[in-house]
């Protein structure tokens, strides 16, 4: 039965009402949403790849720890705005630093946290000094080293830092950034690594990833995992957002650049935060 003129129109209006309510409702659950990113005290956590090592611009008051205004905490706290901002990841750091000197400013009122944590333990930096110094070989026992260790070991020191985090600050939204591959294999580097050595660093970097999102999971946080976003920016694409060897500044050697922090480390935090 086919609609009268009136009813029609009434039907429309009711139609249009309801939308309009709807994008009301929408827009004011954004606005609260807003609200509430803005009212979260947010701590930032980890090693040297959330405390911005490679970006430059660091903080003169941090020392050693190099955290920059460029790194991905920094960029997302000046964006968003939170009542407090406690900036504490360091270069260097390994899960037992965590433990002992970055959990001080997590409290209940705590409701944003980030981190990545796990590749020192791992020994990233002893990795990628014995790949560049010694023999192929050399470099793939060490890599398998590293990979046996985050089979057995690095999971439970995971689990500590990760409880520690959920005691203190019960409420928080816990997001755990990875770890880019380094390489783009095939690609535009002529000299330095062979390719079975860059194809060995990166399967030792998504094994890492994948024990460190587990444990994540396990314990309800979030997983951050940045290798889609670096992925056409490694060492080798033409295009990178990670430092190769740096020989002036071998510190920097192997983390990202500012625009590894902003265009890959911040999309994947905003979006899991």
């Amino acid at each position: 039965m086919r609609l009268s003129r009136i009813t029609a129109y009434m039907f429309s209006l009711l139609l249009a009402v309801a939308f309009a309510l709807t994008g009301a409702g929408v827009a004011q659950a954004d606005q609260s949403s807003d609200q509430r990113a803005a009212a979260t005290g947010y701590v930032a956590l980890g090693d040297s790849y959330s405390s911005g090592v490679g970006a430059g611009n660091y903080d003169s008051g941090s020392g050693d720890c190099k955290r920059s205004t460029r790194a991905y905490p920094a960029l997302w706290a000046a964006a968003h705005s939170p009542s407090s901002f406690n900036f504490v990841a360091c270069s260097g750091a390994r899960t037992g630093d965590v433990l002992s000197k970055q959990l001080g400013p997590l409290n209940s009122g705590t409701g944003l946290v980030s981190l990545s944590i796990g590749g020192n333990d791992a020994g990233f930096s002893d990795v990628m000094t014995t790949c560049v110094l010694q023999s192929e070989s050399n470099c793939l026992a060490r890599v398998d080293e590293a990979r046996k260790y985050v089979d057995s070991t690095l999971p439970g020191n995971l689990d500590k830092v990760y409880d520690a985090i959920r005691a203190k600050a019960p409420s928080a939204r816990v997001v755990v950034l990875g770890y880019p591959r380094f390489y783009k294999l095939n690609g535009s580097c002529t000299t330095g690594l062979s390719e079975r050595e860059r194809s060995a660093i990166n399967s030792a970097a998504d094994h890492l990833n994948s024990a460190t999102a587990k444990r994540a999971a396990d314990h309800g946080f979030t997983f951050g995992d940045v290798t889609g976003a670096f992925t056409g920016h490694e060492i080798c694409s033409g295009s990178a957002w990670l430092h190769s060897v740096n020989w002036l500044n071998i510190g920097e050697s192997y983390h990202p650049t500012a625009a590894g922090q902003s265009g890959g480390y911040l999309p994947v935090f905003t979006s899991a935060a």
